[in-house]
């Protein structure tokens, strides 16, 4: 397409969880090509080793940020610069930022003032002014997909089939196959509750 929006990805690491990036990509391959995606965060932090393994696979770069001080938001001014140096190469026609963290709001405004979109990413936990400022703001709690549900779902998949193998083994016929009728009487045999 030649003219699909050219998406600058930066990704606040200390403040988002590392698994949601798939539904992120899918999510903005939607508005255009996110060819520029910048990982922010301190490397040398063992906090981030998830997020070290998602980099490679995605074609994100990571951006070194040294902590110079204990709790101060040396990530997020790194973030703002390179947003700043981005929005002014005038190689970007939208922004996504991924964080849950309400002090990007300011860098929001700033770059919708310059007419380009931001298409936010963040957990439930992040505060409204920042969702409602982006354009628009998604959770990324909707992207992921759960698996410990899945793992729950086929865990209870395998019990099913297990239920369902012993009660036409109880019920088969001396030419090994199992009457339905039989078989429902063979699973109210080894579980009652079915």
């Amino acid at each position: 397409m030649p003219d699909e929006k050219r998406i600058a990805l930066l990704i606040d690491c200390d403040n988002v969880s590392h698994n949601s990036i798939d539904g992120v990509l899918e999510e903005l391959a939607k508005y255009g090509m996110v060819n520029v995606r910048h990982a922010h965060g301190d490397w040398n932090n063992s906090s981030l080793s998830s997020w070290a393994t998602k980099l490679h696979p995605h074609a994100i770069r990571p951006m070194q940020q040294f902590a110079y001080t204990n709790g101060k938001n040396a990530t997020d001014s790194a973030m703002i610069i390179d947003a700043m140096d981005l929005l002014y190469s005038k190689n970007i026609d939208a922004f996504a930022l991924m964080t849950s963290d309400s002090d990007f709001t300011p860098l929001v405004l700033r770059i919708l003032e310059s007419g380009m979109p931001v298409y936010g990413f963040g957990e439930k936990k992040t505060p409204q002014p920042f969702v409602d400022a982006c354009s628009p703001f998604i959770y990324t709690e909707n992207l992921t997909s759960d698996e410990k549900e899945d793992k729950k779902n086929l865990s209870a998949n395998a019990s099913l089939v297990h239920l369902l193998r012993t009660a036409a083994e109880q019920t088969a016929e001396d030419d090994g196959w199992a009457h339905l009728t039989g078989a429902r009487f063979g699973v109210k045999h080894v579980d009652p509750v079915h």
